[in-house]
Order: structure tokens, then C-alpha cells, then sequence
């Protein structure tokens, strides 16, 4: 398909030497105009309160690979046929809302999400869109498969686990599902703590929730470590760490004196240990969720969220063979994949709303994009940022409701075009975290929180 050319907005008024600075090097990251002078335009409205921090907990489920918006949240059944989706639009429990037919459960929840129909960007490739989508930054090498580099801007749970306020005893934020790759490449940029380092990395369980004998490993003291020698190694590694300092200023070992406090902290924490054992949950609920991988890391998160864990992310992982890229074989692959997302978001969210944590708990279901409005010779679909939708509920967003529109085959956006800068700027901002915000880099450099805007009309 032709794509549609993309103008460039015009300048927000004149920037300092002084905001080049702030906003960070533009040769290291590859800065344009147009995004540089859209955190210009963050940085200088005024604050809003609309829902600022009313979200204590976050939930980003990642669904990698890039979901369809015309076969799930934005169907055209008036599209021309060649482009238009097998699947049917049908009702919801929201008067006029309509998404897939395979999607039964998640209709019955519509009052529980907005869906946002209008995200845009121009990254085709995996690895950089990835980045934008999991950071809220565009990657400083678009249209490639970068690996992890100690430069990266970090994803959502480190900057939260910097600027946050968390005081329980639980980790700032958890990443449930191993680390992605690209193919065999190596993993890919925006899941890690980047240029904040070590003590900012997220906690990750790797392990499948819906196994027999899923635990999570390094949280108990061993038995012959009694609790007054914990704590006199914890003192020795304080004292060590703090001499390291003295004689030089390294940013690996404050790093790395974070992580020890961390681990430290969760060794202690009963509350931790209790918020990874799923065998607290009744059968009954578990079935709900739907025994798979998803369903139950789902419910996993669910109970993160009770123990008031500040950032979640839930990543899509490949369930036998199948994920969200379908470039060949479309319509038997979602078949697969999407009976466990149906069961286990739609169970999710109303979990989440039966025990009073909707109103604080910001939900986010998105891909990298979507995909394209034709079909190819594969009878599959190609990657498609231009127009995508996502999906976003609770801690302070409106719900119930479309925000944004595409165009007659979901090729473009025509009304509230939105980027991942958006999406991440709206986060922050229900997180109580401004995104004007600065945090700084290994050379001390400022960086924007997020280079977005504030999305008014999901508050």
C-alpha cells in the first residue's frame, strides 16, 4: 500500500542552547526537529491535574510482534474485500463500541478500557518500535534490531524505580516473562534500565506461571543463615561499597550497591514472597484466567498489583510457535492466540474491578504497531506503524470509550493522532510522576521524562 506522506507540524517557538542540552545530545540519539520541538511543547504547558497520580500501580501488557488493529480493536467492514478482516465486528457491553468476534470475553469488559484507534509512528522494524513502545522514546537507530546498549534510555520500571515512591517492601517494578529477542539477534533495546544502571533494573521472573512447579527462586534465606548474619553481611557489603566510593566515584558500584540493597530488602520482605504464590488463589479463579501461560502470569500481575507493586510488564511470549507477527498463515494464527488473550484480559480486568483496584491500577495492552491493510501473497499481514490501536484503562484514564479514529481500512489515523511519547507522557502523568520531569545519564546529561503530551481527552 502507498503510504500517505506525513507532514511535519509546525515549530513551538524558538529553543535555547540551553533546551538542546536538557532535552540531550541529538547526535548520540538521533533527535529530530519535530520531536525535539515536541518536548518543547511538554515542557511549557502548564501542569495538569486531571487524574495526576491517581494510578498506584501500572500494567503494561507487551503484545510483541504487533497485533492487528483490523482484526481486533478497529475492524472495517465496509473496507474494500481484499483488505477487509475475516472476523466480524460485534457489540460490547458499551452501547456502539464494536471490536472482533474472537474476542467474546474482553466484548463483555468494554466499560473497563478506552480504546485509543489513532497511534502512530514511522518504525517498521521489531527491535526500535519495541523501544519507543517500552520507553515512550524513539530509538536513536530507527528500523533496526540494536542490541541493549548501556546508553539506552530506560524502560517505564526504572524510571519509575527512580522517581517513584514506593516505601513497602516490594520491587519498584517486575517484569514478568523472559527477555525478548529479535530472531536469534541478541535482545533487544527499551527493556532495561538503560543509563540509569543497575539499581534501577527491573525484577524479572522468567519462569511459566502455569507450571507445575513454578516458584521464584533467591527470595527465602537459606536455613543456615540465621537473621542476625544476614543483616551483619548486609552492613559488610555497605561498608565495602562505601570505601569503593571513596576512592572513586564509579557508577557500576553505586549500581551495584543498589542492587544489593534491593536483593536485601526482598530477602526480608514476607510480603514478596507471599505476592508470587499463586497457590493462594482458588482453582476456581485460576481456571477463570484461563490455564496457560498468559492467563496465569496475568494473575500474577493481579497479585503484584495488590501488593501495591508500582510498574508490571506482562510480555506476550510465544505460545506453541505463535505470536502477534503473523506475516504469513493471518487468520489460523489469531485463532490461536487469541482465545488465551480474550480469557485472560477479560478476566484480568474484571478481577482488577471486583476487588476495588480498577480506579488505581493504570492498565496498557499495546503492540509496537500494527499491521497493514492488505493482504499478502502469504496470506499474512506486514508490520504497519502508520495506524495502530492500543488499549488503556483505570488509575485515572476514562473508560467505556474510543479516543481517536482511523480512516476507511485503519491505514491512517483521521482525528487525535497520538505517538508512543504520547502514551508514555499520559503514564507517567497518572503515576504522579511529571513528564516534563528530568533524569540525568552516566556524563549527567537531562533527559525529558517523556518528549510527549499529556492526552487530555483519555482523562
Amino acid at each position: 500500500m502507498k503510504r500517505r506522506p506525513r507532514e511535519i507540524r509546525a515549530p513551538y517557538g524558538r529553543i535555547s542552547r540551553r533546551r538542546l542540552l536538557e532535552t540531550g545530545c541529538l547526535s548520540t540519539l538521533g533527535l529530530s526537529w519535530p520531536y525535539l520541538l515536541r518536548a518543547k511543547a511538554a515542557t511549557t504547558e502548564q501542569p495538569r491535574n486531571n487524574g495526576f497520580g491517581q494510578a498506584r500501580s501500572c500494567v503494561v501488557v507487551f503484545m510483541w510482534g504487533g497485533p492487528g488493529q483490523q482484526d481486533l480493536w478497529d475492524l472495517k467492514p465496509l473496507a474494500p474485500a481484499a483488505q477487509r478482516s475475516e472476523f466480524s465486528p460485534v457489540a460490547t457491553s458499551v452501547s456502539g463500541i464494536q471490536i472482533s468476534d474472537q474476542l467474546p470475553h474482553v466484548c463483555q469488559q468494554a466499560d473497563k478500557f478506552t480504546i485509543v484507534r489513532s497511534v502512530t509512528h514511522r518504525d517498521f522494524e521489531h527491535g526500535s518500535a519495541a523501544y519507543s513502545a517500552l520507553t515512550g522514546h524513539p530509538h536513536p537507530k530507527p528500523g533496526t534490531n540494536t542490541p541493549v546498549s548501556p546508553d539506552d534510555f530506560p524502560t517505564y520500571g526504572a524510571v519509575v524505580s527512580k522517581l517513584g515512591h514506593n516505601t513497602r517492601s516490594v520491587p519498584d517494578a517486575v517484569t514478568l516473562g523472559p527477555v525478548m529477542h529479535q530472531g536469534n539477534r541478541p535482545p533487544i533495546a527499551g527493556q532495561n534500565a538503560g543509563f540509569l544502571g543497575l539499581g534501577h533494573e527491573p525484577f524479572r521472573i522468567a519462569n511459566n506461571p502455569n507450571g507445575p512447579d513454578f516458584s521464584v527462586g533467591g527470595l527465602e534465606v537459606p536455613p543456615d543463615v540465621p537473621s542476625n548474619r544476614l543483616q551483619g553481611r548486609h552492613r559488610l557489603l555497605q561498608s565495602l561499597d562505601e570505601s569503593l566510593r571513596r576512592a572513586q566515584a564509579a557508577r557500576l558500584v553505586t549500581g551495584m550497591s543498589d542492587l544489593y540493597d534491593r536483593a536485601f530488602g526482598l530477602l526480608r520482605s514476607a510480603q514478596t514472597q507471599r505476592a508470587f504464590d499463586l497457590s493462594h488463589e482458588s482453582p476456581a479463579l485460576r481456571d477463570r484466567y484461563g490455564r496457560h501461560k498468559f492467563g496465569q502470569t496475568l494473575l500474577l500481575a493481579r497479585r503484584l498489583v495488590e501488593a501495591e507493586v508500582p510498574l508490571i510488564t506482562v510480555n506476550w511470549e510465544k505460545q506453541n510457535g505463535n505470536q502477534w507477527d503473523t506475516h504469513n498463515n493471518n487468520y489460523p494464527r489469531l485463532k490461536k492466540l487469541l482465545p488465551p488473550f480474550d480469557r485472560g484480559f477479560a478476566a484480568f480486568l474484571e478481577d482488577l474491578h471486583d476487588r476495588g483496584l480498577l480506579d488505581t491500577t493504570l492498565v496498557l495492552c499495546l503492540g509496537e504497531f500494527g499491521r497493514t491493510p492488505a493482504i499478502n501473497k502469504d496470506a499474512g499481514r506486514d508490520h504497519w506503524p502508520d495506524c495502530y490501536s492500543v488499549v488503556m484503562g483505570g488509575g485515572g484514564v476514562h473508560t467505556g470509550r474510543v479516543f481517536g479514529a482511523s480512516n476507511r481500512n485503519a491505514a491512517y489515523p483521521i482525528s487525535h493522532d497520538v505517538g508512543p511519547w504520547d502514551l508514555s507522557a499520559t503514564v507517567f502523568h497518572c503515576l504522579g510522576i511529571r513528564p516534563e520531569h528530568h533524569i540525568h545519564d552516566s556524563q549527567g546529561r537531562p533527559f525529558v521524562v517523556s518528549p510527549g503530551r499529556v492526552i487530555d481527552g483519555l482523562l
